[in-house]
């Protein structure tokens, strides 16, 4: 199908992306409409760098245009005529410059992808989780049933509470009439007692029943608020704690509240019928009269029951967050942070007239050194439906700011556990009541914990806290939790992991490369589903360079600079050294891919396979390039940029085809600048950091940086080509308590000459005519308990 006709039927929330994409003059959507077919058959990608492919794209776009002039002179239509001539005349603009037409329509058409790719990810995750959501469906079916059957079996008791009055009407009334005739016929008399005593035993069935149906109804709306509570709310919960670091989980409320409100109106309904029957009573009653023994506790069940959901119907829809934090429940001391409560419970007539309390510390743990905080800003705000988009009943604080209590304020003579500031965990505590036909309930809601920090610099450990206790812990008031932290599971460890990619970049973790990330922690394993992450091992205070930080270093980097070749699967990423050798060597020459460093943190570096004279595969590989080096060039255009020079000194670049087999050019040619050779704006970084360096010689090109080194000891690495660092997957590094850091990459081996040598050497490689460095044997795979402390540099070259 037509890219134009896939976005014409996309849903509500993506055709409005569309029509803010064409609320611009650059393309009018009606060009764009009507020229769609045209448009999308064009190599406007092509018509970006050719002067004259790009004149003539358009002079045929000014034709085209032209025959829908003429099109709409035939249909009369005046106002697509103007329309027509005016978007012909703004294309004159481009006469000179046709190149930046097409690289205008290009930037439309990326554009729509990007629409069509977000439509097509949330498939994806539609279709992944078809099986659990079938089940969910049929389950939440099976409660709509439910709460239809409740609402029509409320509407029967109306009937019968109507039926009832009136026969307790026609016995009043007829007893009235027999109390003032005067009846001389005894046997008259003793005939309208009879008739008067089915009155009454018939009317007391009648209450009999009405009280059986009416406890019937309190056990059916039971048995749907402890669904409703129990299960719905429960896993809406769940979903919302995934959902804060990174799960595609749908969080929102509106099916819930439409449940919660329908049972909260039955519960009403029920109170109204059993004030009814007490109006009766008043009126009627005799001897062992039903109503008088049973109404009251029916009254005390509804009245429990009412209660019972309005304080769980009360919650925090969106947790407290800052606009800049890394990530929701986070939050830092003097700077604003949102949060926003909802009543499930939906009553018109409450809007503006309850009011929401913020507080903290309501049930604070009683330990030594444990913080305290005041709340600042607007505290107190009404339940309204004016801050819903939905028309919830919500409170959205949007202002608010913690500030740390003097240390007195702090708890004496408590525990003696120490836990560190990001593993200390504090909830925000709301308070409202509920008032509504002589009903009135506290109703009390706490957001889950999170973590208070100070300083910007404790972002990154305390979101490790928040991935940690929301990925392990459900129950949301145990501050505690880190006093005695469990470990992982592998199958959620791995999962978590790939949620934070997935809510970075819209594309997630597969399979292979969780498995490296196992393998790295685990060590090789035929399934790691039993395997557990320790707490220390993932993210520890006191240790600067853990998995998280390497983790997490990965992750930022890929957001900054490559979220969009990541997205696309450019990037295979998390892969071995042992694995991407095998994967390279059995393609073509040429073929590279793109790794993530496995000991610098916030690396990417890539591979190609290269074959010798008797046809043997070898493969290259650069030092890592950081965030050093893509700020100053993306990445795609060092790998444009690249070369190496050949015996003749011929220069070449020897990055061909992306794995599996993709032409270099068509996988990254959509990124390229458009300016090329001298006039690059990436020029000055080529010259000076893209070093290119003899291939002639039969030394892999290693770093002089010795594998072993004194305690203390350090040189500057020299940025360099390297080549194959052979593996050793069969006795693997594993990550074992406490980390360690090894002062050098395992990728890089020891030199046989001295650093000063082969940095004039790779310089100038006609200086020597000898081989400086020897091969090695196999190096160890990296292990992640060995992370090279080596300080962070742009890389991918020799520096001159």
């Amino acid at each position: 199908m037509a890219q134009w006709d896939r976005l014409r039927q996309l849903p509500a929330g993506y055709t409005q992306q569309l029509h803010e994409l064409y609320d611009r003059d650059a393309l009018p959507m009606d060009v764009r409409h009507y020229l769609s077919a045209w448009i999308e058959k064009q190599e406007w990608q092509r018509a970006a760098r050719d002067h004259d492919l790009a004149m003539v794209l358009f002079q045929v776009l000014l034709e085209n245009l032209d025959i829908q002039h003429s099109r709409f002179i035939q249909e009369e239509s005046f106002l697509m005529q103007h329309n027509i001539r005016r978007y012909k005349q703004n294309f004159q603009r481009y006469l000179d410059d046709p190149c930046a037409l097409a690289s205008t329509i290009l930037w439309f058409l990326e554009k729509e992808k990007e629409i069509l790719q977000s439509f097509d990810l949330a498939e994806q995750v539609q279709f992944l989780r078809v099986e659990q959501e079938t089940m969910e469906i049929s389950s939440q079916q099976d409660l709509e049933r439910r709460m239809a059957g409740l609402k029509n079996e409320v509407q029967c008791m109306e009937h019968a509470i109507i039926c009832l009055e009136e026969q307790q009407d026609e016995f009043d009334f007829k007893y009235q009439t027999h109390k003032m005739e005067v009846v001389v016929d005894e046997a008259m008399k003793k005939d309208q007692i009879k008739i008067l005593q089915l009155l009454v035993n018939k009317l007391n069935e009648c209450r009999k029943s009405t009280l059986s149906d009416l406890n019937k109804l309190l056990d059916r709306i039971d048995d749907l608020i402890n669904i409703l509570v129990e299960k719905e709310l429960v896993d809406w919960q769940r979903r919302q704690q995934k959902a804060c670091i990174g799960a595609p989980d749908s969080v929102c409320l509106d099916q819930l509240e439409k449940w919660f409100t329908c049972a909260a109106l039955c519960l009403i309904q029920v109170r109204e019928f059993l004030s009814k029957l007490e109006e009766l009573v008043g009126k009627v009653s005799y001897d062992n009269d039903p109503i008088k023994g049973q109404n009251p506790i029916l009254q005390r069940k509804a009245e429990t029951l009412l209660k019972d959901l309005l304080k769980r119907s009360f919650v925090v829809e969106t947790q407290p967050s800052m606009p800049q934090g890394k990530g929701p429940l986070v939050l830092r001391t003097n700077v604003q942070f949102s949060v926003k409560t909802r009543l499930l419970v939906k009553f018109p007539e409450l809007n503006h007239s309850m009011k929401v309390n913020v507080s903290m510390h309501r049930e604070a743990p009683q330990i030594k050194g444990y913080r305290r905080f005041n709340v600042f800003g607007t505290k107190t705000k009404a339940l309204n439906m004016a801050e819903s988009q939905n028309g919830g009943m919500v409170a959205d604080f949007r202002h608010l700011s913690l500030k740390e209590q003097k240390s007195g304020g702090g708890s004496k003579g408590g525990s003696d556990i120490s836990l560190s500031v990001t593993e200390e965990l504090h909830t925000i505590n709301f308070d409202t009541v509920f008032e509504l036909k002589g009903l009135s309930v506290e109703l009390q809601a706490s957001s889950l914990p999170v973590v208070i920090i100070s300083n910007s610099s404790q972002q990154q450990s305390a979101w490790a806290s928040v991935l940690w206790f929301s990925m392990l812990s459900q129950d949301t008031k145990d501050v505690m939790f880190f006093a005695n932290t469990p470990a992982a599971p592998w199958p959620k460890f791995g999962e978590m992991l790939s949620w934070q990619f997935l809510s970075a970049t819209k594309r997630g973790l597969n399979d292979a490369q969780l498995e490296m990330i196992a393998h790295k922690l685990f060590g090789k394993q035929q399934n790691y589903d039993s395997c557990k992450v320790a707490w220390s091992k993932f993210s520890k205070e006191n240790a600067p360079e853990t998995f998280w930080v390497w983790f997490d270093g990965i992750l930022t980097m890929v957001k900054t600079y490559l979220e969009d070749q990541w997205r696309e699967g450019l990037i295979v990423g998390f892969v071995t050294k042992g694995k991407e050798k095998s994967l390279l060597k059995k393609k073509r020459r040429g073929t590279f891919l793109l790794r993530f460093s496995e000991s610098v943190i916030g690396g990417i570096t890539f591979s190609w396979v290269e074959y010798t004279m008797t046809g043997e595969p070898h493969v290259n590989t650069v030092q890592p390039f950081t965030k050093v080096d893509l700020t100053q060039i993306p990445l795609h255009e060092i790998i444009r940029n690249f070369q190496i020079l050949e015996t003749e000194n011929i220069p070449e670049n020897p990055l061909l085809y992306l794995y599996p087999d993709i032409p270099r050019d068509e996988a990254f040619g959509k990124y390229y600048s458009e300016k090329t050779g001298v006039d690059s704006p990436y020029m000055k970084y080529i010259k000076t950091k893209l070093v290119f360096v003899s291939k002639e010689n039969t030394l892999e090109a290693r770093s002089p940086m010795p594998s072993v080194m004194a305690q203390g000891e350090s040189l500057e690495p020299v940025k360099a080509l390297y080549g194959e660092a052979a593996e050793q997957d069969e006795d693997p590094h594993l990550l074992g308590p406490p980390l360690e850091f090894n002062d050098c990459d395992p990728m890089l081996s020891e030199p046989a000459a001295a650093p000063q040598d082969l940095l004039m050497y790779l310089n100038n490689p006609n200086l020597l005519e000898f081989d400086l460095l020897e091969d090695e044997q196999g190096l160890p795979d990296f292990s992640l308990q060995e992370f090279n402390c080596l300080p962070q540099q742009s890389c991918g070259g020799v520096f001159p």
